[in-house]
């Protein structure tokens, strides 16, 4: 073997065994992303290393599960990984995930946002749960009553990019999404609103975005057409059918006349009555006084309610009511309507 071979064999030799340290080194101690961006994860009951690195990698929470792996391996943590929920974000480093999962760093506090709650109660809560305060939430999600705008950071308003479609001046009502959330005890008010709205940005698929568009709508408008399907009745089958009355009414010209709208107006959370002197209140979310969609979104919309903005039931109907047994009557005219409601509401 001439020494020429010998340098050259070694020189090989040592690229790979640089590239390789260099690749461990990368995926055990640098993040891949620059942007801070919170997710929740959840490590399974009986979970191992293999699936925990899979699933960091689907989620795109890691960029490549074997440098993790290594890690979790040549250190003999992977018996020491503790099941449970975990508040990590894109700028952690392999090393710094498979040790918040090791020390079981686990998400301290859980919450849930209920269907149909809108800023103000949303803020009511968190601050009951100790997590931020009303005023604190206001600050970040804007107040929709005063039109003070939201207060986000650049980054969250390039990271979701449906956010576009929002007025800018309007606020946050409708898009911190009802859910189950974890929250540690030192996550700031911007990070809170930041999940919720991340739940709401994967919820809305790739295909319901292309349907929006193809009817020559935006997702701002449909949120607010969720948000008040959310308050008027309970069921998919309902909420369709709701959602092609109302759309039937945008599309001809007659006023939306939805009590749920007065009544955020009105601050009246909690009422389901609207007496006539409500409806004379002046106000962008009056759809009495006023035709068309409200000003924005008046609650935060399920799932169910979202995908009956996008697709409703085609029907010929315009008016509907809910009797006293829950159930929804449909009809084509006033005449109609009227005298549904003298024999079921009276």
């Amino acid at each position: 073997m001439t020494n020429l071979f010998k340098i050259i064999v070694a020189t090989l030799v040592f690229l790979i065994l640089f590239s390789t340290g260099y690749y461990f080194y990368e995926g055990i101690y640098k993040s891949p992303n620059s942007q801070k961006i919170e997710q929740s994860f959840v490590v399974g009951k009986g979970a191992g290393a293999k699936q925990i690195a899979m699933e960091l990698t689907d989620e795109k929470i890691i960029s490549d599960p074997y440098p993790f792996l290594v890690y979790l391996f040549f250190t003999d943590s992977y018996k020491k990984i503790k099941a449970g929920h975990y508040n990590l974000n894109s700028q952690m480093s392999g090393k710094e995930i498979a040790d918040t999962i090791i020390d079981g760093k686990i998400a301290k506090t859980k919450i849930t946002v209920i269907e149909g709650w809108n800023i103000d109660q949303i803020g009511v809560y968190l601050q009951s749960q100790k997590i931020t305060t009303q005023a604190s939430l206001y600050k970040i999600t804007g107040d929709p009553m005063n039109s003070i705008p939201p207060n986000l950071s650049e980054d969250i308003y390039n990271r979701f990019s449906f956010l576009k479609d929002k007025p800018k001046q309007a606020s946050l009502e409708g898009y911190l999404f009802p859910e189950t959330y974890y929250i540690e005890d030192d996550t700031d008010t911007e990070n809170v609103v930041t999940k919720m709205i991340s739940e709401l940005d994967k919820k809305i698929t790739s295909q319901m975005r292309e349907d929006i568009i193809k009817q020559n709508k935006n997702i701002f408008q449909i949120i607010t057409m969720a948000s008040i399907i959310e308050k008027e009745v309970k069921t998919l089958t309902d909420k369709k059918m709701i959602s092609g009355i109302l759309w039937n009414r945008i599309q001809i010209g007659q006023p939306l006349q939805a009590d749920a709208t007065v009544l955020y107006a009105l601050n009246k959370n909690g009422a389901n009555k609207v007496y006539t002197k409500y409806t004379e209140i002046d106000s962008p979310y009056n759809t009495y006084k006023y035709k068309g969609l409200p000003a924005g979104p008046i609650c935060s919309p399920g799932l169910d309610s979202i995908i009956a903005a996008i697709y409703p039931t085609p029907n010929d109907y315009f008016y509907y009511l809910s009797k006293p047994d829950g159930t929804t009557i449909f009809n084509k005219n006033l005449e109609e309507h009227n005298i549904a409601k003298a024999k079921y509401l009276n």
